[in-house]
């Protein structure tokens, strides 16, 4: 039996206002809810980013195995900066070396300036009064020896003759050279006074590579090529054309002005064991090359004979033997034949 509600209950019932859903948020003025399309982006997104670490993590770890690692940085692994001297060759010191030994071989009373400024301690030094008694005509280093880093040790020979006679007579002088110590500072400066020493000792003559010489005869293609380029080259005739005595890719200009009034080759020496094949031939094939040393006598208004030595490439070309190279140095001989080093040529580059 069902017990009948008052009516007032009913009332409250039907004032009382419906409950919001349960999944609807209440509305704070942010919305937390997405649509299907945009959780679906999301859910997309985040399965190809694991799918790209999966594939890279097992091609990152090979990478990081067979990469060289870096070697750390420490205080002994880095270069030590360079100093003012350091790489610099001897042509600086050699030269002041030069200068210092002859403005020294001049000084006489009053020359403590013109000295300090080579070896700053002259300025508190007393010189001989009047001048000096000796002149030096020239000098030249002629040893420059590393002591230290920017630190060398120059022997000059100088050509000195004495007021009280016309002979001139060769010495040698010892100076100390330091470089200056600041970055930058390219300045040079004696350590000591000049300090006369014997000369160098002079090394026994290097062995060449070349064989026996041969007179150079007017029957022989080379030797005439060799009396014409000569003629040319030393005396400027005729008219001191080089170009038809010159194989094809050879610059060579005459001595200019001509120091000699004639010359003569006097013989030859081959490098090796003998001539190439083809070489000893009246009329040689194309693209024989040989390697001599060739003695020559050329003659001045003063003096007849002065003999000079050069060291020669001739090439064959149309029958006839040309000029290649004019060597810097003749070739030294060596235990090894096939390790023998060339000579430095001057072809392509003029007197």
């Amino acid at each position: 039996m069902k017990t009948p509600r008052s009516r007032r209950a009913r009332e409250l019932e039907l004032e009382a206002p419906e409950a919001p859903p349960a999944d609807r948020a209440a509305d704070t003025g942010w919305t937390t809810s997405r649509s299907t399309g945009a959780t679906a982006n999301l859910t997309a997104l985040l399965r190809w980013g694991m799918w790209v670490l999966l594939m890279a993590g097992p091609l990152l770890g090979t990478w990081a195995l067979l990469a060289p690692s870096a070697a750390p940085v420490t205080a002994a692994s880095r270069a030590p900066a360079a100093g003012p001297a350091q790489g610099r060759d001897a042509v600086g010191p050699a030269g002041f070396a030069e200068q210092f030994v002859l403005a020294y071989l001049d000084a006489g009373d009053g020359a403590e300036e013109s000295l300090a400024r080579f070896y700053p301690a002259a300025r508190g030094m007393t010189w001989p009064a009047g001048a000096s008694g000796q002149h030096a005509q020239a000098a030249s280093a002629v040893q420059v020896r590393p002591v230290s880093d920017g630190y060398w040790s120059v022997t000059v020979a100088a050509r000195v003759t004495a007021t009280a006679s016309a002979g001139a007579a060769l010495r040698y002088f010892q100076v100390p050279v330091r470089a200056g110590d600041r970055p930058g500072d390219r300045s040079l400066t004696a350590a000591a006074l000049p300090a006369e020493v014997a000369a160098p000792a002079t090394g026994p003559a290097p062995e060449l590579a070349y064989g026996p010489a041969r007179a150079a005869l007017p029957s022989d293609p080379a030797a005439t090529t060799l009396q014409a380029f000569f003629a040319a080259y030393l005396t400027g005739g005729p008219a001191g054309q080089l170009d038809r005595y010159l194989a094809p890719g050879t610059a060579l200009g005459p001595v200019r002005p001509a120091p000699y009034r004639a010359v003569k080759v006097t013989q030859y020496a081959e490098q090796g064991h003998g001539p190439a094949d083809g070489a000893a031939a009246q009329r040689p094939p194309d693209g024989v090359t040989r390697q001599l040393l060739v003695d020559v006598t050329a003659d001045t208004a003063q003096a007849k004979a002065r003999p000079l030595t050069y060291a020669i490439e001739l090439r064959s070309r149309a029958g006839r033997w040309e000029i290649a190279a004019l060597q810097g140095s003749p070739a030294l001989a060596s235990p090894d034949p096939t390790t023998s080093a060339s000579p430095r040529s001057s072809k392509g580059l003029r007197s």
